[in-house]
């Protein structure tokens, strides 16, 4: 677990509302702290083991969020919060309190429920969760917020009980968000290049476990390559000095015929490899991959 005042949450008091896994544990955590946590979710039941732990099981929305300064909203996408939030008698209730959306979507919505709160005198927090359910309450998780710096320090010192690491991204309402869009962006990318990969392998007769350990040191080389291609693309350096692009196009090539050749739908790949040819065709071929970036947003030459 990691470090927290408990004096600074012993009289502190939240409310949870969503009670998916992510919702449970993070109401767990605050209970398992000292924390007057009242939860609400929109299908009954899913407080049972919430409730026996000491937490308190409100009636409705307006009910939960009036009995705590502090809400925190963890459900699927903003249409649910804000079928939650925006009712009536929900709204009111909010007013003169804060809200902390802990739920995934754009960065647009979180800008405008921003100024919805905004208009209904209610302060307001956006954030996301980094790390999976398990790690809630551990050193292992990882938050990040956005929004007024005073109103994140004023919460600080209850949200800190959820444990691990909590980053305060700036005032933009919708900086968390667009940092999590953007990593997401990542995992998935990459799930799905292991999922093709590991069907291309097992085409060759190679399973599943023993093309693991390989993967790893794929996914070890990694972050240095991350911190690299950000500093290309920040500085429009586009360095290709140890693997420009053009290489990497024959690499690509290999993956979509070896896929094609036992059937496999190879369009993802052909995809990135139309990207990087395009990129050799406008005259960058001893650019480094990063290079597409520019692409992608038809950034001007």
């Amino acid at each position: 677990m990691s470090t927290y005042d408990q004096s600074a949450v012993t009289e502190s008091a939240v409310t949870v509302i969503g009670l998916g896994p992510m919702g449970r544990a993070l109401a767990g955590a605050f209970v398992a702290a000292g924390v007057r946590t009242t939860v609400w979710n929109r299908t009954p039941g899913r407080d049972r083991d919430l409730v026996a732990a000491g937490a308190i099981s409100a009636g409705t929305a307006a009910e939960a969020v009036a009995a705590s300064p502090l809400t925190v909203v963890c459900v699927v996408n903003y249409d649910a919060s804000d079928a939650i939030l925006r009712q009536d008698e929900a709204t009111a209730a909010l007013k003169g309190r804060t809200v902390v959306n802990l739920t995934a979507d754009i960065p647009d919505r979180s800008r405008s429920t921003a100024e919805w709160a905004d208009a209904h005198g209610i302060s307001y927090l956006d954030g996301a969760i980094m790390t999976p359910t398990p790690s809630i309450g551990t050193p292992d998780a990882v938050f990040i917020l956005s929004g007024p710096k005073d109103l994140y320090d004023r919460h600080h010192p209850t949200l800190a009980v959820l444990g691990g690491s909590h980053t305060h991204l700036g005032e933009d309402i919708g900086r968390a968000a667009a940092y999590d869009v953007a990593l997401l962006d990542i995992f998935w990318t990459a799930m799905a290049g292991y999922a093709h990969a590991l069907a291309v392998a097992r085409a060759e007769g190679v399973t599943g476990r023993e093309l693991a350990p390989f993967a790893g040191g794929i996914a070890a080389i990694l972050p240095a390559l991350f911190t690299e291609f950000a500093t290309d693309l920040d500085e429009a350096t586009y360095s290709g000095e140890l693997n420009p692009i053009t290489s990497a196009v024959s690499t690509m090539s290999h993956v979509v015929h070896a896929s094609e050749s036992h059937g496999i739908d190879a369009s993802l790949m052909r995809l990135i490899e139309g990207y990087a040819r395009r990129v050799v065709a406008q005259g960058h071929g001893t650019d480094g991959f990063v290079r597409v970036a520019d692409l992608l947003t038809d950034r001007p030459e």
